[in-house]
């Protein structure tokens, strides 16, 4: 029998960290670090010393990956959503990510602007004017420039934005926060493959994974990055005569890398959700200028209209591909939009499914899948309809045609355009300006902080160097990318690198599937009827024992119980374990009793109790005031938890028996789960 015993402190609530005996020092991880910086370092080179050559290798992938494999792209994308919407409605909706007893890191708020500004900020800023105008003007399937134009046009847009873009965010997300909170495994992609794996996710075919997701991280950002940049240098074009080309582009990159940077050094909650709620802000003051500066009511009636007409059209267009408008129509439209927008949602997955994991942690798989697709959707649709529908109204209602012929040449420049129809434009321009810049910011740092925990040794915060050296690195490959060819360039590395992610992806989901039925069948076996222990006995009588529960006892009593009862009653049950050749492991520190009963390939069994403080209820207040100490009003429990968590039970008032008899019920609900287990996978 093992025995480890660790001193006072404030553990996190973790399973994972109540097990750490010693803190990982920070360091990056060889086997994905490396060959990670080598195949991007061989691209970028590459694409600076041939640049005409990188230009027409890139457009060559382009066609052949469209040619190849552009069902694949709509395939998959489609069965990412029906896959998360179904989790959602099914009885798995109820886990959360994380100990049963877990609860949300982040509140509300704070969490959907992260959400929010993490996952497409920039994008709306670049196309929230620029695509339904464009679409209008060269719609899928009607005549241009007319009133079915326009209404397809705001549906087309919303399909692009809507919930199918969310949907492979969500998928993403929800399998590293399952396994890298519920299952206490790393957070990274290749954690989500430990049920088809096992151990060897720490091996070659892990880090593969991880490597293809840190490529895939780093062009997405910098696709971004170069709209970012286009876009920030149409804003100073038209405010203080700054010249639109290449080399200014550039410096913005540079400039906005570098505070990128400094905001992922501060690190998460000092830098980047400070920076995505100030975002947040600025975008509704936007938004909320064009609204009551527009035609306010049309638009309140146009968003219900948009919203119907997304959603009857949805399952029609979802597999869409545009094969029988033939020739060059049918080649825009699905490499310019459909193909260009899934490969960008998928590229980007990596980066923001591990951010929305990382932030989400508590929230239940439900709650998850729903605040992912519904709340950013809905945010989405709220933004093009005032900004694409007002865009509309002036061309088709105030004869300012001009807009579609401006949007039309230069894309980064639709926003201010716009802008010079409404009052105070210099002043909106320049508050676009801003909120581009800090979009522009959020996206990139965020995708640092990902790469750098992909890279990263497991279960360590990542250095400072590290996370400088991505996020300059995410800059030099956004302008090494416009140098070899523009946006272009940048469209062709984004469906390059999304077209291995799906294959993972869906790897991913059935690895998820896979661990959620194991714990359905765990939480069946938890409902399977055992022997309650005897309440009394032991010279105790029932006043002894209702006392005990209407108490409201301080840390130092439930500190006693561990030592007195808690601590020989497991030692015991561990002694007998050894002495039929099980091995055992108990854990003893302050706060904690944890027995853990190793069962080889076997899901192990572990039965912990700890103390937990509450607020003392109401009723036990008024007899509180002999035994409490001054100033202290806590109200501690010792409850038990288990490999999936705490169980919410207070077991004080139990005897040195009675625990026993307890955790031998708990173990025979663990041997019932693996016999179901085994039964059915046989």
């Amino acid at each position: 029998m093992a025995l480890c015993r660790r001193s006072a402190g404030h553990p996190r609530e973790t399973l994972e960290n109540m097990s750490q005996t010693k803190e990982i020092q920070p360091g990056i991880n060889p086997p994905v670090f490396y060959p990670a910086v080598i195949l991007i370092g061989l691209l970028v080179v590459f694409g600076a010393i041939f640049p005409d050559a990188a230009g027409t290798f890139f457009s060559a992938m382009q066609s052949w990956l469209v040619s190849t494999f552009g069902w694949f792209y709509l395939v998959c994308v489609t069965a990412f959503l029906v896959f998360a919407i179904a989790l959602a409605l099914s009885r798995h909706g109820q886990i959360k990510l994380g100990p049963d007893h877990s609860e949300p890191d982040f509140s509300y708020p704070s969490w959907f602007a992260m959400l929010f500004s993490a996952g497409m900020g920039i994008g709306l800023m670049f196309y929230g004017v620029a695509e339904p105008v464009l679409h209008y003007e060269t719609p899928s399937t009607v005549d241009p420039e007319t009133a079915a134009a326009a209404r397809d046009a705001m549906r087309d847009t919303m399909f692009m934005w809507g919930l199918h873009g969310w949907g492979v965010y969500a998928v993403v997300g929800l399998c590293l926060a399952y396994f890298g909170f519920r299952q206490n495994l790393p957070l990274r992609i290749s954690s989500a493959l430990y049920p088809l794996l096992g151990r060897r996710v720490s091996g070659p075919i892990g880090n593969t994974v991880d490597v293809v997701a840190v490529f895939g991280t780093l062009f997405g950002v910098a696709v971004s990055l170069g709209y970012g940049s286009q876009q920030v240098n149409s804003g100073l074009n038209l405010l203080f005569g700054v010249p639109d080309s290449t080399i200014v582009q550039l410096g913005l990159i540079a400039i906005i890398t570098a505070m990128a940077t400094l905001s992922v050094v501060l690190g998460l909650d000092a830098g980047i959700r400070r920076l995505s709620e100030f975002n947040i802000g600025l975008a509704v003051i936007l938004l909320l200028f064009v609204a009551i500066a527009g035609p306010t009511l049309y638009l309140c009636n146009m968003l219900v209209e948009n919203i119907s007409y997304y959603l009857v059209s949805l399952p029609a267009i979802s597999m869409t591909g545009y094969r029988y408008l033939g020739g060059e129509q049918e080649n825009a439209f699905l490499v310019d939009w459909k193909l260009f927008y899934w490969a960008w949602w998928v590229s980007w997955s990596p980066f923001v499914g591990m951010f929305v994991a990382r932030v989400s942690r508590g929230r239940t798989i439900r709650e998850f899948v729903l605040g992912v697709l519904l709340v950013p959707t809905f945010a989405t649709f709220v933004w093009f309809t005032v900004f694409g529908d007002t865009a509309l109204h002036l061309i088709m209602t105030q004869g300012a045609t001009d807009l579609v012929g401006q949007v039309s040449d230069n894309a980064s420049t639709a926003l201010f355009h716009f802008l010079d129809y409404f009052p105070l434009s210099a002043i909106s321009s320049l508050l676009a300006t801003v909120l581009v810049i800090t979009f522009f910011v959020t996206s990139s740092d965020s995708g640092s902080l990902v790469i750098d925990i992909l890279t990263a040794k497991s279960g360590a915060e990542p250095p400072v160097w590290q996370r400088v050296f991505w996020a300059v690195l995410e800059g030099i490959v956004a302008s090494v990318l416009l140098l070899a060819g523009g946006m272009g360039a940048l469209r062709s590395a984004t469906l390059a690198s999304a077209l291995p992610f799906c294959v993972i992806i869906l790897v991913m989901m059935y690895c998820l599937y896979r661990s959620l039925r194991v714990e359905a069948i765990k939480q069946d076996t938890l409902r399977y009827p055992v022997g309650v222990p005897a309440t009394l006995g032991e010279g105790r009588n029932w006043k002894t024992r209702l006392d005990s529960l209407v108490s409201s006892p301080k840390s130092d009593h439930v500190q006693e119980f561990l030592n007195r009862v808690a601590e020989p009653a497991l030692r015991e049950v561990a002694a007998h374990f050894e002495a039929r050749s099980m091995s055992t492991q108990l854990r003893i520190e302050e706060g904690r009793v944890r027995l853990e009963v190793d069962h080889g390939a076997e899901v192990d069994f572990v039965y912990g109790i700890r103390a937990r403080r509450f607020v003392p209820p109401a009723f036990a207040l008024s007899g509180m005031s002999s035994r409490a100490h001054k100033g202290d009003d806590s109200h501690y429990r010792a409850e038990i938890y288990l490999r999936e968590g705490g169980q919410r039970y207070n077991v004080i008032s139990y005897s040195h028996q009675q625990l026993i008899a307890d955790v031998l019920d708990q173990y025979e609900n663990h041997l019932h789960f693996l016999y179901i287990l085994r039964s059915q996978e046989g």
